[in-house]
């Protein structure tokens, strides 16, 4: 019985963990540039003195699924969308570099710096992109960012900075709780030229919403019966008391 409460007990705790994962893919749905997050059951023995069936269910985080989700076009001047494979390097919190699909970009007020619709600070050729007051502001292919400044006319276009594009191998980068993507070993990635934008544009979040509702259910009913499990073990033990006492 012991061995029986114990599986169904780990299984239905690790249940509600996967459905945890689930849900955030499924809150994320209209996140622009998200990408979802995998997870995978599987069963570990447990070391140590008792019985040698005993096992722990574990949901493991398998990583991110780094398939291109739907793009959209918005007309608007500052949207970007990747096209292909590659990422857009931002700041991060700790004022590392880390890199997203998100291409919703926006210029702060006071400060001119570009940033994400997050906050996090768009990287350049040298650091952080800042941006004069302008009249216009164009986006090329290659992340090379181009204005025409305020007062000036349209023949006066002049490169400002580059977006740092980057396409590290999937296995070298790992997703964080942020939301960002970060270089496993803790290094910033190698500028891409290969990587290519498109303006006026933005990319959708990846997650399919009819494989990640079926997902929910299935995994509703998979805690459902563990929980039946522990309570037809509970109803066994009682049954197996009242024999013993009869004898």
């Amino acid at each position: 019985m012991d061995e029986m409460i114990y599986i169904a007990m780990t299984g239905a705790k690790q249940t509600e963990y996967a459905q945890a994962v689930n849900s955030n893919n499924l809150a994320n749905v209209s996140t622009t540039g998200f990408r979802a997050d995998l997870h995978a059951f599987s069963s570990i023995a447990i070391d140590g003195p008792g019985v040698d069936s005993r096992v722990n269910a574990v949901v493991e985080t398998s990583g991110t699924d780094f398939r291109s989700g739907p793009i959209v076009t918005t007309n608007r001047e500052l949207d970007i969308a990747i096209q292909g494979e590659g990422f857009i390097a931002v700041q991060a919190p700790d004022g590392g570099e880390a890199y997203t699909r998100a291409g919703a970009l926006n210029i702060d007020a006071a400060t001119g710096l570009l940033q994400t619709a997050t906050g996090q600070l768009v990287i350049g050729n040298g650091g952080p992109v800042a941006l004069p007051p302008n009249a216009k502001l164009e986006i090329g292919s290659d992340g090379t960012i181009s204005i025409v400044p305020e007062g000036q006319t349209p023949d006066t276009l002049s490169e400002i900075d580059r977006i740092k594009l980057v396409n590290p191998a999937h296995e070298d980068i790992e997703k964080r709780a942020d939301g960002l993507l970060y270089m496993r070993d803790g290094t910033a990635a190698v500028a891409d030229a290969s990587v290519t934008v498109q303006s006026g544009q933005l990319e959708q979040s990846n997650v399919n919403v009819a494989k990640t509702l079926v997902n929910m259910i299935e995994l509703a009913r998979q805690y459902e019966m563990q929980v039946n499990v522990i309570k037809t073990s509970e109803e066994n033990a009682d049954a197996a008391a009242q024999l013993m006492r009869l004898g």
